[in-house]
């Protein structure tokens, strides 16, 4: 009879406890994020990537309340920090700071690599677009995009990338395709080393994203001819567009966005793409942005794959057309 009671007892007990939890969720579970996030920039600092994540690195943390750190993860035109990514658990508190240059052309520039970057990654929500731009030493006698293409057509024009198949290789390629001219390219590793060889004379024309020259563009170090987008930019409305220019239909204006590991709880990601939506609406996070030129851009996760997928089929066309390859 006590043996009896003493089960009747214990489930009792449970069924008090499982109201309980039910009644109280976060029992249960610890609400995103409990604990420190990491942000990998697949980029060294100085570049679009690290300063946008920076941005939002801030943000993050002020929201959450939990330290957001950047970790830069550079090497192999990104797929370092993106293997990193990959293979980190799939629980939220690691993210990619991706672009249209790693996560759209990469595989079609590789012959092999360690991750898919479709099937390996789950699309958490854009952050900006930003565009790129053509800009030249001040000792160039080139003073727009007309002058440029003259240029070229009477001498030999090198222009500098931050590597083969890089975003800055292939807009100098599409640019030489829609003006009908030769540019010459000069693979660097980096974008750091081909701007210090154009501020040093050494090549002619880099086309390079707005952050990494923003602050050469403004005290006249370097001179900007165009930008890529189909419209100026607001933060440099000086600045023409490459389309404007005599070349319509011209638009390159890639997107930056976080991700993280394929197998992230919807949930997870759902907040982390509200809360990120949220503090981009924030009027200083707006200027930031602006200040490097970048358009706050808002996307839901289902959205920002659709536009992976569609870019991921066009650049890599644009690959194929151009030649690049890296072993």
């Amino acid at each position: 009879m006590i043996a009896k009671l003493k089960n009747v007892a214990l489930v009792l007990s449970g069924l008090a406890l499982a109201l309980l939890a039910a009644a109280h969720p976060d029992a249960q579970a610890q609400p995103f994020p409990a604990k420190p996030v990491r942000i990998v920039v697949p980029q060294t600092p100085g570049g679009a990537s690290d300063a946008l994540a920076r941005i939002m690195s801030v943000k993050l943390s002020e929201k959450w309340g939990q330290p957001v750190v950047v970790e830069n993860r550079a090497g192999a035109g990104g797929n370092i920090g993106m293997d990193v990514v990959a293979k980190s658990p799939a629980d939220g508190y690691t993210l990619l700071m991706s672009y249209v240059g790693t996560h759209a052309i990469n595989g079609a520039l590789y012959k092999s690599l360690p991750f898919d970057p479709e099937k390996d990654f789950a699309a958490v929500a854009t952050l900006a677009t930003l565009p790129f731009v053509a800009v030249v030493n001040p000792k160039n006698p080139a003073k727009s995009v007309q002058d440029l293409v003259a240029q070229a057509r009477t001498s030999q024009v090198t222009f500098g990338s931050a590597g083969n198949g890089s975003v800055n290789h292939l807009l100098g390629e599409m640019f030489g395709s829609a003006a009908q001219v030769k540019l010459v390219h000069v693979p660097y590793k980096g974008a750091a080393p081909a701007l210090q060889d154009l501020l040093g004379g050494q090549i002619q024309v880099v086309f390079t994203s707005m952050p990494s020259v923003a602050q050469f563009v403004r005290n006249g170090t370097l001179n900007a001819l165009a930008v890529t987008s189909a419209r100026r930019s607001e933060s440099f409305k000086d600045i023409p567009t490459i389309a404007e220019s005599g070349y319509p239909g011209f638009d390159v204006n890639p997107w930056f966005g976080l991700f993280a590991p394929a197998g992230t709880p919807a949930a997870v990601i759902r907040q982390i793409n509200a809360d990120i939506n949220a503090v981009m609406k924030q009027k200083d996070t707006v200027d930031k942005f602006a200040a490097q030129g970048a358009e706050v851009y808002e996307t839901t996760p289902e959205q920002f794959a659709a536009i992976l997928n569609a870019d991921i089929a066009k650049w890599s066309k644009i690959v194929r057309e151009s030649g690049a390859k890296v072993d």
